[in-house]
C-alpha cells in the first residue's frame, strides 16, 4: 500500500501532477498519471448456478441467439424479463455458465438495484468495480462516466467475457455497462427494456412456471415423497403459488420444516389467506403475500421480529452483525437469523452475509410498519445506522490511530460493532466490503432524523477513501455531511467535510472547487475564531494553488503557514509548511534555497516524531544536492531516507529515493549498481500504480541509456 497518507491534521504538503493524489501529507515532486496497461486479471464473478425447472425452451433461444450473433460477428446481448420471483436470474445464470469454456477471459456480474430500497446503481459506480476486477488500480479509475466507459470497452475489447447485468432498472443504466468486442451479455429486468433493441438485444420474457414443472419444483424443495403421493393437492398448492417459483420455494420450505404435515392443510391456509389479504399483495400478486405471510406467522417471536426489522436496513445486504444490532444483542440473534434462512426467507451470498429476495423484502418492511409502532421503527433504524458508525469508527482508529477523530454521537439504545479485523489492512477491508451499505446510511440519515450519523460516517471513512481512492463516494459522502453538518449549524463539522472533502476533489483533479472548500473552511474557522484551524487551511489552499500552476501564490500562503502554525503551537504544521517552499524551489531552479527550507523542515518532523515526512525531506535533499553537483551528500541523504521508508513500507517515496541513487550511481559510473536500482524502482511504481507517471518514465529512459552504453545527457 502507497504510504502518502493525510497525518492527524489533515496536512498536506507537494507538488502533484496529474488527476490523482495518493494521500494528504505530500512533499517532493510527485507526478501521477493514468497507467494504460493495468495488470491483467480474470474475474469469475458470477453467482452458482441453482436447480432450474421448465426453462428448456427459453435456454434454447437464447444459445440459437448467441450462435446467429456470433456467426454475424455482433455482439451476443439478451434481456430476460418477467415478475419479480420468476427465475430471471436462475436462467441468466444457467445460460452464462454453459459458456465458461467459450468465454474464458471471465465473468463480471452487477446487481443494478432495480427492486432495492435505495436507488438503482449508478453506471459509473458500477463501472469503476468492473475495472477494478480487471486489474485497473483504484487510483487509476477515470472519474467521469464517458471515461470509465471508453476505457471499460478497450479493456474488454480484446477478452472473451460473460457479463450480467442484473436487475436493471432502465436500458440507459445497461448502456454503459455494456462490454465491447464479442463478448456476452446478458440483462434482467422486471421491465422488458424495450431501448435494449437499437443494440441488438434478444428479448425473452418469463412467465410463471406451467402447472407441471411447478410441481416439480415443489417436490426437489421437499425432501420426502409427499409430492409424489399427493399430487392433486401438490398442483392445487403450486396454483395457489401462482407458478411463481419463489413462492413455490416458500411453501415448499414451510412444508419441509413440517414432514407429518399433509400438503392439504397448507392448501386450505393458503386459500383462506388469499381472502384476507388483499390489500397486503406484492406487486399485485396476491398469492405470493399469502404465502410469504403462512410463513412469517410460523416463525418464532424473536425471528418474526428480526425479519420485519432486518427489512428497514438500508442497503441490499448485510453481515451477521447487523442481526446482533438490530436486536439490541438479544442472544438469540443467530438462532433467529437461521431460522430465516432455513424458511427461505434469506439467503447467503457469501459467508456470514445474507440478502433478502426483493419481493420478500417489500414483505418484511410492510411487516415492520403493521406490527411494530413507529417510535420501535425509528429506534431499530437508528441502532443499524449507530452499528455502522461505531464500526467503521473502530476501523478508523486501526487505521490511522493519529487522525483527529471528533466526537461520535449515538442514540439511546446500546451500540453492537463488528469485528473490522486486527490490523489495518483488515480494517480497510471491511470498510470497502461494507462501503455501499455505509453509503445508504449516509445518504439516509438527514431523512431519518439523525443528521449527526451523515457526517459522523463520512469522517470515519476517510482511511478508506484516502488510501483507496474511491473518489465517487468520497464526493458523495462528504457532500451529505457537508448538508448534514450545515443543517445542524455544526461549524466544525461544516469544516471538517469542507477540508477532507477538499482533498478528495484535490485528488480527483478538481482543483478549482477543492480551492473554494478550502477557502470556504478558511471562512468558517475565521467566524469561529479558530487561529489554528484557519492557519491549516493555508496549506490545503497552498496545495490548491500549486495544482493550478499559480506558483507564486501558493509560496506565500506556505510561508504565512509557516508562521502563523508555529506561532498556534503547531510546529510541526508548520514543518509541513516549510518542505512545501522547499518543494517549490527546487522545482523553480533554486536548489539552494531548497536545501535551507528541507533542513529546517527535516529537524522539525524529526523533532516531531514524524519519521516518514523527515525521511521524504531527506529525498528532497539529495536531489538538491545532486543539482548543486554535491554527489556525496546527495548518496548520505538518499540512503537515510531509504532506511526509514522501506521499514514503513511507502513503495512510492521508496521508489522514488532509489531513482535519486540511481542518478548518483550513474554519474559516478557505477552502472550496475544505477541499473539495479532503476529496475527496483520500476516494480516498485508498477507496484502502486505509478508506472506511468513522469518519475516512473524519468527512470525507465535512463535504465534504457544505461542498458545502452549512452552517457547521461
Amino acid at each position: 500500500m502507497e504510504s502518502h497518507e493525510l497525518n492527524s491534521n489533515n496536512e498536506l504538503s507537494g507538488t502533484v501532477h496529474g488527476p490523482t493524489i495518493q494521500a494528504g501529507v505530500v512533499h517532493g515532486g510527485i507526478h501521477i498519471g493514468f497507467d494504460a496497461t493495468p495488470g491483467r486479471l480474470t474475474p469469475w464473478q458470477l453467482p452458482p448456478s441453482g436447480h432450474m425447472v421448465d426453462r428448456e425452451v427459453e435456454l434454447a433461444a437464447l444459445e440459437r441467439h448467441r450462435a446467429r450473433a456470433e456467426r454475424a460477428s455482433r455482439p451476443v446481448l439478451a434481456s430476460v424479463s418477467g415478475l419479480g420471483g420468476i427465475g430471471k436470474t436462475a436462467l441468466a445464470l444457467k445460460w452464462l455458465h454453459t459458456l465458461r469454456a467459450y468465454f474464458p477471459d471471465g465473468q463480471l456480474y452487477a446487481e443494478l438495484g432495480a427492486g432495492s430500497a435505495d436507488e438503482p446503481a449508478l453506471p459509473e459506480q458500477v463501472l469503476a468495480r468492473f475495472l477494478r476486477a480487471l486489474g485497473v488500480p483504484a487510483s487509476q479509475v477515470p472519474t467521469t462516466l464517458v471515461e470509465r466507459t471508453a476505457l471499460y470497452r478497450s479493456l474488454t475489447a480484446e477478452r472473451r467475457l460473460a457479463v450480467l447485468l442484473d436487475d436493471a432498472a432502465t436500458a440507459a443504466q445497461v448502456r454503459p455497462l455494456l462490454p465491447g468486442g464479442g463478448n456476452v451479455a446478458a440483462v434482467t429486468s422486471r421491465s422488458r427494456l424495450p431501448g435494449l433493441t437499437v443494440d441488438g438485444c434478444y428479448p425473452v420474457h418469463l412467465d410463471s412456471l406451467a402447472p407441471e414443472a411447478a410441481v416439480e419444483l415443489l417436490a426437489d424443495t421437499l425432501p420426502d415423497d409427499r409430492v409424489a403421493s399427493q399430487p392433486g393437492d401438490a398442483r392445487i398448492l403450486v396454483e395457489l403459488c401462482a407458478g411463481l417459483p419463489l413462492a413455490v420455494r416458500v411453501a415448499g420450505a414451510r412444508l419441509a420444516a413440517r414432514p407429518h404435515r399433509r400438503i392439504t392443510t397448507m392448501v386450505r391456509a393458503l386459500t383462506a389467506e388469499r381472502d384476507r389479504l388483499e390489500a397486503l399483495a406484492i406487486d399485485g400478486d396476491h398469492d405470493v403475500r399469502a404465502a410469504l405471510d403462512l410463513s412469517y406467522r410460523a416463525l418464532s417471536p424473536s425471528a418474526a421480529r428480526l425479519y420485519r426489522l432486518l427489512g428497514l436496513h438500508p442497503g441490499p445486504e448485510f453481515a451477521t452483525a447487523v442481526a446482533v444490532a438490530v436486536l439490541a444483542g438479544e442472544r438469540d440473534a443467530a438462532e433467529a437469523l437461521e431460522t430465516l434462512h432455513d424458511a427461505s426467507l434469506l439467503f447467503e451470498t457469501e459467508e456470514e452475509r445474507h440478502r433478502f429476495h426483493d419481493l420478500v423484502r417489500l414483505h418484511s418492511i410492510a411487516k415492520a410498519q403493521e406490527d411494530e409502532t413507529p417510535e420501535e421503527r425509528a429506534r431499530a433504524v437508528r441502532r443499524i445506522a449507530d452499528h455502522y458508525l461505531a464500526s467503521a469508527t473502530r476501523a478508523e482508529q486501526l487505521v490511522d490511530p493519529q487522525h483527529r477523530t471528533m466526537a461520535r454521537d449515538y442514540g439511546s439504545d446500546p451500540v453492537f460493532i463488528a469485528d473490522v479485523g486486527a490490523d489495518s489492512e483488515a480494517a480497510l477491508d471491511w470498510q470497502e466490503r461494507e462501503l455501499p451499505n455505509l453509503m445508504s446510511v449516509i445518504r439516509h440519515s438527514l431523512s431519518a432524523g439523525f443528521p449527526t450519523v451523515a457526517w459522523q460516517l463520512a469522517d470515519a471513512l476517510w482511511p478508506l477513501f484516502l488510501r483507496r481512492k474511491f473518489y465517487d463516494d468520497w464526493h458523495t459522502a462528504h457532500d451529505e455531511g457537508l448538508a448534514a453538518a450545515a443543517a445542524l449549524g455544526d461549524k466544525a463539522a461544516e469544516c471538517r467535510m469542507l477540508t477532507s472533502g477538499g482533498v478528495g476533489r484535490l485528488g480527483s483533479g478538481d482543483h478549482g472547487l477543492a480551492l473554494q472548500m478550502f477557502e470556504r473552511a478558511a471562512d468558517l474557522f475565521l467566524d469561529r475564531g479558530d487561529r489554528l484551524g484557519q492557519a491549516r487551511t493555508l496549506n490545503y489552499r497552498g496545495l490548491a494553488l500549486q495544482r493550478l500552476g499559480r506558483l507564486d501564490e501558493a509560496a506565500g500562503l506556505f510561508r504565512q503557514a509557516n508562521v502563523e502554525l508555529t506561532l498556534c503551537g503547531d510546529a510541526r504544521a508548520g514543518a509541513l509548511a516549510r518542505l512545501n517552499l522547499a518543494d517549490i524551489a527546487l522545482t523553480t531552479g533554486h536548489p539552494a534555497e531548497a536545501i535551507k527550507h528541507g533542513r529546517a523542515a527535516r529537524s522539525a518532523l524529526g523533532d516531531a516524531g514524524d519519521t516518514y515526512n523527515a525521511a521524504r525531506a531527506n529525498t528532497l535533499l539529495g536531489n538538491a544536492c545532486i543539482a548543486l553537483h554535491r554527489l556525496d551528500d546527495a548518496q548520505e541523504r538518499f540512503s537515510s531516507a531509504l532506511q526509514t521508508l522501506r521499514g514503513l513500507g511507502a513503495d512510492y517515496e521508496t521508489a522514488r529515493a532509489l531513482g535519486g541513487m540511481a542518478e548518483v550511481a550513474e554519474r559516478c559510473g557505477e552502472v550496475r549498481t544505477a541499473r539495479d536500482q532503476c529496475r527496483e524502482a520500476l516494480d516498485l511504481y508498477s507496484s502502486v500504480g505509478r508506472s506511468q507517471s513522469t518519475e516512473a518514465e524519468a527512470t525507465r529512459h535512463r535504465l534504457r541509456r544505461l542498458d545502452n552504453g549512452l552517457p547521461d545527457a
